[in-house]
């Protein structure tokens, strides 16, 4: 149902997605509220530096200019009165630069509510989209589109969220207890005229995670974007690998081509994580690096490539982003590449005496091969399959 600004209606008690497209890059957030109409704590907040809250009720996922939130209305504590969903601008954009905006409701796959915002003239650079409220026992979601001074800050800070401030404060007296991490909304972009960043040395970086997200909008067999790009009854099927070196000189290839799986927990502390073949699975694709052997680890070379459909990385709207515990996230987009080039070599995790240096690559070839010898690699290929 297309709704206007204001307009409410009732949902289902059950697992909805609520899904929030644009023409061009936006942070897009979730905040779980309470009947002061805030946040209790910064666990409330669901985004691209914090992609579950603590009961995983709400759960994040993007894939270019998608973005997606998984909502468990069955299971919400009895005290949450709202979810409420945002859209914020980087830099100085403002709403009327997204070309498009709009929120929708899927209950059992089948669109149950949605709202085109009117982005003609808007100079803020925050919204709040919509909400999915209790009323009398019930749920009802209502789409809002009311804009919002300021960006992700001060919108995060309307609902009571604690931010940590960008750069560092005088110390402060000493407290009796000590305060809760806040959360960080930063979040580095690495581009041709940024292409690497360094992470202070640890002796324990935890569990590193590797995401390669990409347009889902036509299943397989669909009519839309990536049905008709790649014809027939086949989506893409965009797969997520890597080399990895330690530091001994042991060389591994993971990919689920060859059922390469590794192993987070033994050589080489490198694991892939299923395989999506279709881009239905929320989220997309995902490979672990054990960041408490980080010094047993020289580097770790992460790909991509597409191993059904035609090699468009335009119309992937790919992206990989890097999470690494109490960092920003590190992203990358694969939007730029050789359209005649099936292979795509993203980022470089490098060992820098216990540091970990992540370089953007982003250089595309025809194949594994051609990937190797580029890099020097020097793995002995043969054909396979999955």
């Amino acid at each position: 149902m297309n709704m206007t600004p204001g307009g409410n209606l009732p949902v289902p008690n059950q697992t909805l997605i609520v899904r929030i497209q644009s023409g061009a890059p936006v942070d897009v957030s979730a905040f779980r509220l309470y009947a002061s109409g805030k946040v209790n704590g910064d666990t409330d907040m669901v985004f691209y530096g914090q992609t579950a809250n603590d009961d995983r009720t709400v759960i994040y996922a993007t894939a270019g200019n998608s973005t997606s939130f998984t909502v468990d209305l069955a299971r919400l504590r009895p005290d949450v009165e709202k979810i409420a969903f945002t859209a914020t601008c980087d830099g100085q954009q403002t709403i009327a630069n997204l070309q498009r905006l709009s929120i929708q409701v899927d209950a059992n796959n089948e669109v149950v509510a949605n709202g085109n915002v009117d982005i003609n003239g808007r100079s803020e650079a925050a919204l709040i989209l919509g909400e999915l409220y209790r009323r009398n026992g019930s749920w009802k979601f209502r789409f809002i589109a009311q804009g919002f001074n300021g960006g992700l800050q001060p919108l995060a800070e309307h609902f009571g969220v604690d931010i940590a401030d960008a750069e560092p404060a005088p110390a402060p007296a000493p407290a009796p207890k000590p305060a809760p991490n806040p959360v960080n909304l930063s979040k580095v972009s690495l581009t041709k005229e940024k292409p690497a960043i360094s992470l202070t040395k640890k002796d324990d970086f935890g569990k590193i995670r590797i995401n390669l997200d990409w347009h889902r909008e036509s299943k397989s067999g669909g009519s839309g974007l990536l049905g008709g790009l790649f014809g027939g009854n086949k989506g893409i099927d965009l797969d997520i690998g890597a080399f990895v070196e330690l530091q001994q000189g042991h060389k591994s290839v993971i990919q689920a081509l060859g059922n390469g799986f590794g192993d987070f927990n033994r050589i080489p502390y490198v694991e892939l994580q299923g395989d999506d073949r279709t881009g239905d699975v929320a989220g997309g694709e995902w490979i672990f690096v054990n960041g408490r052997e980080w010094k047993n680890i020289k580097q770790v070379l992460i790909f991509a490539f597409i191993y059904e459909g035609v090699p468009n990385w335009s119309k992937t709207d790919g992206v990989v982003t890097i999470h690494v515990p109490d960092q920003p996230p590190i992203e990358t987009r694969l939007t730029d590449g050789n359209n005649g080039r099936g292979m795509c070599a993203i980022a470089r995790l490098v060992n820098e005496n216990g540091s970990i240096k992540v370089e953007r690559l982003n250089e595309f070839f025809k194949g594994h091969r051609d990937m190797d010898n580029a890099y020097g690699w020097g793995f002995r290929w043969t054909a396979g399959s999955k």
